[in-house]
């Protein structure tokens, strides 16, 4: 492996803030160097939390056994002795409305099982990974996905839910995805109420990272550009609202000309009310 990830990652962060960044690779031997997982876990997606805590291992299979759903999105087949354990499962899941058994069908699972995957943080990273979770507030993904579609490497899929490990097969397949979780990881990894995954294909890492920078400074730009719409265009009684919480709430970033508020109340941009989409319109 030639790519230094923790240089990567100290990119990523510094455009993004701070998130959680996990390397995950399907694997036919075991990686070199890396020792291989001692002890056992409810779920496969609690290895993500071990790798975010800093440890960085490998696991086979049967480390993956105690969770059914798991095991089927990863296409890890229960052993004999554990026939059934999936069915039971997603009978509870259909009894209590969580999900409808009609829908299993449609679940992205691996193409093959992997014998060996390696969990990492991004930066002791040592295999090329096929999967990278990054976990964290709203705002932060929110800059990783749209540095993706300007990379052209996210997914047209809408926002995904439960399982949440889905989102890995997902990725490899149609690029970047976000999802909410689910209640199941949520438990097992202590993911915060305020906080969701993004799913970023290994293979199209450096070409998401590499538009951040631009994405970063165009946020700037446009939270000052519709700062300055909000205190221009509101009228008393609205202004009245307490004001955002938002920790970037208050930064000031000067405007380009083109982009002041007029005082007639129209935008520079002549958007009839979303100052992006009349941005777009300039550009053509």
């Amino acid at each position: 492996m030639s790519t230094d990830y923790s240089v990567i990652e100290n990119d990523l962060l510094s455009a993004v803030g701070p998130v959680r960044l996990i390397a995950v690779s399907y694997l036919s031997t075991p990686p070199a160097g890396v020792e291989k997982f001692a002890g056992t876990v409810p779920s496969g997606c609690t290895f993500w939390r071990l790798a975010a805590g800093g440890k960085d291992f490998y696991t086979v299979p049967g480390d993956h056994l105690n969770c059914a759903i798991g095991s089927y999105t990863h296409s890890i087949d229960q052993p004999a002795e554990r026939a059934g354990e999936l069915e039971r499962t997603l009978e509870l899941m259909t009894g209590v409305g969580y999900v409808r058994m009609a829908e299993v069908p449609s679940i992205p699972r691996l193409p093959v099982t992997p014998a060996f995957t390696y969990y990492a943080p991004l930066g002791k990273a040592v295999v090329e990974p096929d999967v990278v979770i990054a976990s964290g507030r709203p705002a932060a993904l929110m800059r990783m996905q749209e540095a993706a579609a300007r990379a052209g490497a996210s997914s047209t899929l809408p926002l995904l839910g439960r399982p949440t490990c889905m989102g890995l097969p997902a990725a490899m397949v149609h690029g970047t995805v976000l999802s909410t979780g689910c209640i199941g990881n949520r438990v097992y990894t202590n993911l915060g109420d305020d906080e969701l995954y993004l799913m970023i294909p290994g293979a199209r890492l450096a070409d998401v990272v590499r538009e951040l920078d631009v994405i970063a400074k165009a946020n700037d730009t446009l939270r000052a550009y519709h700062e300055e719409r909000k205190v221009a265009l509101t009228s008393q009684l609205a202004a009245s609202t307490p004001p955002s919480d938002h920790p970037g709430s208050s930064k000031a970033t000067a405007l380009p000309a083109q982009l002041m508020p007029r005082r007639d109340g129209r935008s520079p941009l002549r958007a009839s009310s979303c100052g992006d989409s009349a941005t777009n319109r300039s550009r053509e």
